[in-house]
């Protein structure tokens, strides 16, 4: 693992453009709850149950009650040292893109800038109907929610989450805005599963642009033995060390 780091560090400082593609792990240190595994049940019932649009539209009260628990989960988090480091990164490059699956803002609350958020955020809300009168998405923070499930305050039909739920499609402009930062030096995947896509494919896109890829994870995955270099252990530690090589 220490040459693996090291080579890593070597690459990321002589990079002109780095990418890093950030999953859940990303946040696990912040405690923010795992969308897959043991922690993954609220109630009875599994996230694939509620975070679809079949399952708003049969009972939009009880989706939002869940999603009114996570946000009181993630209201109590803080940015760890992981988002940090990645923050600093966007900060002092342009060409540092940030991608992320998590909805959590974490990164946003660090100051990350050019953030592409990939499955939307739970801080934003969206009209259901999609009525003319409201923008794609708005900024709601309120912790416990007014009423639930809260309204379009444009037309005052029933609002939902501004977040990519199974079944739908991400944001064309996220998409093409994450597949043209994989023409970078080098490509790191942090703390993602690597097995939901489009994400997952994006390294493979890099590494076929020249990139140099990368992946911190607690574990392997599915792209541990497409990557250049893979390093396990938690994300916060590893990009601390690396940051600490860096001079940073």
């Amino acid at each position: 693992m220490h040459d693996a780091l090291h080579q890593l560090t070597s690459r990321i400082r002589d990079a002109r453009r780095i990418t890093v593609m950030t999953g859940a792990g990303v946040s696990a240190a912040s405690g923010v709850p795992t969308f897959r595994g043991p922690g993954g049940l609220w109630r009875q019932y599994r996230p694939e149950e509620l975070a679809t649009a079949q399952a708003f539209a049969r009972d939009p009260s009880l989706v939002w009650e869940w999603y009114e628990w996570r946000r009181e989960r993630i209201a109590s988090c803080t940015p760890n040292r992981a988002h940090e480091v990645l923050a600093s990164w966007s900060q002092r490059s342009s060409s540092c893109r940030i991608v992320t699956q998590n909805v959590d803002d974490l990164h946003v609350r660090a100051g990350t800038r050019g953030l592409v958020r990939l499955h939307g955020s739970i801080w934003e809300l969206s009209c259901w109907r999609r009525c003319a009168s409201a923008p794609r998405t708005w900024r709601d923070e309120h912790v416990p929610l007014p009423e639930r499930p809260p309204r379009c305050r444009f037309c005052d039909g029933v609002a939902r989450p501004a977040v990519v739920w199974f079944g739908e499609s991400l944001d064309p402009a996220d998409v093409a805005a994450a597949h043209d930062a994989t023409s970078c030096d080098v490509f790191l995947t942090v703390g993602t599963s690597a097995i939901v896509y489009p994400a997952a494919a994006f390294v493979h896109d890099a590494k076929q642009r020249g990139a140099f890829t990368a992946e911190i994870n607690l574990e392997p995955t599915p792209a541990s033995s497409v990557v250049d270099v893979a390093i396990h252990g938690p994300a916060e530690e590893i990009l601390g060390n690396i940051e600490a090589m860096l001079g940073g």
